[in-house]
């Protein structure tokens, strides 16, 4: 349960599954993954984006057998003090693995709240204080009430209450939404979010990424194939990360583009005092 919330933060289902299942394969317990290198579970990772999530759950197992004998708690301040884990996550767990009553407020079920009862085409970009005291009236009191409240709301806000084109006529709550009685006001008008990509840093960190994760052998990145279409600006970080040892340790200090991916684990970057 723990790994499939991690790993389903903003990425879609499909993209998720085929990587959980080899994750529960290979890593049934905490204990398991915590008996792992941090390479192992970067590497794991593969193209499901955000690798950091990766050393984030390596992390938690490594503390869920040191303070809870590789049992999961069920507690929210337990929960929250394990790395990489936050309030959607904890209640999630709480919610869905123990049957707690919890307020779980992904952005789905944000989608249908604001506009079944608020009249919001789109929620806020980041969760407010106000919004989650909402939420939480919203709830039913009882507790196995209020896990199929949050399990319903989240598919209903995946399926049908969706952000761009909401199929209004299957909603079961079609005739107590205040949005769709006003006319379905301002969707069109609503920004699109997209993130860039082609020229991006994050672009550079994915192919060297990519090259890293196939490597077992010491690697030179310069004149790779795969980062032949990084523009010129991009690549100046690339002669400088010149060679890895191993999945997990580079000689070189590098500049800005490549530095992000020292806390991920699959590049413990070694400073040997070069700057450019």
């Amino acid at each position: 349960m723990l790994v499939s919330e991690v790993m389903l933060q903003q990425t879609p289902v499909v993209r998720v599954e085929p990587v959980w299942r080899e994750w529960l394969a290979r890593w049934p317990t905490p204990a398991d993954l915590a008996a792992a290198t941090q390479a192992d579970a970067v590497r794991a990772w593969g193209r499901l984006g955000y690798p950091r999530r990766a050393k984030r759950l390596w992390e938690c197992a490594a503390a869920l057998v040191e303070r809870h004998g590789g049992d999961i708690p069920r507690g929210e301040d337990d929960l929250l003090a394990l790395p990489g884990i936050g309030s959607y996550t904890a209640a999630a767990v709480r919610a869905f693995a123990f049957g707690e009553r919890d307020v779980v407020l992904d952005t789905n079920v944000r989608r249908v709240i604001g506009r079944a009862w608020q009249a919001q085409p789109l929620p806020p970009a980041h969760l407010t204080r106000g919004e989650r005291e909402h939420a939480a009236t919203l709830v039913p009191r009882d507790a196995a009430a209020s896990v199929a409240w949050n399990a319903g709301s989240m598919e209903l806000g995946a399926l049908v209450c969706t952000a761009r084109a909401p199929r209004c006529d299957a909603c079961v709550i079609a005739g107590d939404c205040a949005w769709l009685a006003a006319g379905s006001p301002g969707l069109d008008a609503a920004p699109r979010r997209t993130q860039a990509w082609h020229g991006t840093d994050r672009q550079v960190r994915g192919r060297i990424m990519a090259l890293l994760r196939a490597a077992h052998a010491p690697l030179h990145v310069t004149g790779q194939a795969a980062l032949e279409d990084i523009e010129p600006g991009q690549a100046r970080c690339v002669p400088r990360l010149a060679r890895h040892r191993r999945p997990g340790h580079c000689r070189r200090r590098v500049t800005r583009p490549v530095l992000p991916l020292a806390p991920v684990g699959t590049s413990a970057l070694i400073a040997d005092g070069h700057h450019p």
